[in-house]
């Protein structure tokens, strides 16, 4: 049986299990480079799919043009004019679900993303946990595209993506003496944040020893926190609002390090090729959300019987006292970057 040519893939969030949607888009597209992708997600998220060939991206707006049934249906009927032969579902929520019905509906063949719920539930459990790794999350989109027929592996490398320094930030990279540590302290539930204090620490040691310091992610509070840490610390950066998603991406492609809470800043950073130390507190690498391309040893984490409480950083972890994230003292993370120098 032929494979398809031209293929519909459907993952409408979060920001970083689309970028890790991007980082297996592209080596699917070196492996098959002759398949033709029509990637739907939110217009937000359209960069980055940029320079990956085959990938034509499709805005979905679930708020006005393709809210509710018949904003689907309209998606679909704008998704039909490419006429693909089959729909990746890397999503498998209620919207991509509904749509993988029109198109069957259609005769299109649809594959969808297997989750591995009872898994991730077995982990996160109170009591008796199951505690050991999971298929990694981009290994389960891989496994999509082996459904609809593809001999797809991945080399789980990072691979370099250099892009030229958006102008607005040169002032950022002025000195070439000093390497440059990307620092992404956010993220959207607080269980997976390290405190702000420990924070300033890491800053305070880097600026202070041979390094420059450009803060990623948030809106405005943590646009302000950012903001605070620049005027007490040296050689740091803010860059949060200031940039867009494309300039972002091309600031990071010239980091030496980044630095991320388990968040979107890991994952970016994997798509750029770039080494991340990731922190992590209520969730765990176990479940699968680790930067493609990255080193487990690079998961900075205190390891409790009371870990991982949930697999998105949404219910809180406590260590006898403690919450699991602020187990993690700035000390390791030095010590952990020091080694790598």
């Amino acid at each position: 049986m032929s494979l398809p040519q031209r293929i519909i893939v459907t993952r409408f969030s979060a920001m970083g299990d689309v970028a890790m949607v991007a980082s297996v888009l592209k080596e699917f597209c070196q492996q098959y480079p002759t398949v033709e992708i029509i990637m739907v997600s939110r217009p937000f998220f359209a960069p980055f799919f940029d320079g990956i060939k085959n990938v034509k991206f499709h805005a979905i707006e679930p708020k006005t043009t393709h809210k509710g049934l018949l904003g689907l249906i309209r998606l679909k009927n704008e998704l039909a004019k490419y006429r693909a032969e089959a729909v990746a579902d890397l999503h498998f929520n209620l919207r991509s679900r509904i749509l993988d019905v029109l198109f069957s509906l259609s005769g299109i063949k649809v594959k969808q993303l297997d989750k591995g719920r009872a898994e991730k539930k077995a982990l996160t459990r109170k009591e008796h946990k199951v505690k050991h790794p999971l298929k990694l999350t981009v290994e389960r989109y891989a496994d999509v595209f082996r459904a609809l027929g593809f001999h797809f592996e991945l080399s789980h490398k990072l691979a370099s993506n250099l892009q030229d320094v958006p102008k607005a930030a040169f002032s950022m990279f002025g000195n070439f003496e000093r390497k440059k540590i990307g620092i992404a302290a956010f993220a959207q539930h607080r269980y997976k944040i390290l405190s702000l204090v420990t924070m300033g620490q890491i800053i305070d040691h880097l600026t202070h020893h041979g390094y420059d310091v450009l803060l990623f992610g948030g809106g405005k509070e943590e646009f302000q926190i950012a903001q605070n840490w620049t005027e007490s610390f040296p050689n740091t950066y803010n860059t949060i609002g200031k940039f867009t998603l494309r300039e972002e991406l091309d600031i990071i492609s010239n980091l030496d390090l980044m630095i991320s809470m388990d968040s979107s800043g890991l994952h970016m950073a994997s798509l750029m090729g770039i080494r991340c130390l990731s922190l992590w507190g209520a969730t765990h690498p176990y479940a699968g959300f680790t930067g493609y391309g990255q080193q487990y040893d690079d998961c900075i984490q205190v390891e409790h019987p009371n870990r991982p409480s949930a697999v998105y950083g949404n219910k809180p972890c406590d260590c006898d006292g403690t919450e699991a994230i602020d187990l993690i003292t700035a000390e390791m993370v030095i010590e952990k970057i020091t080694a790598l120098r």
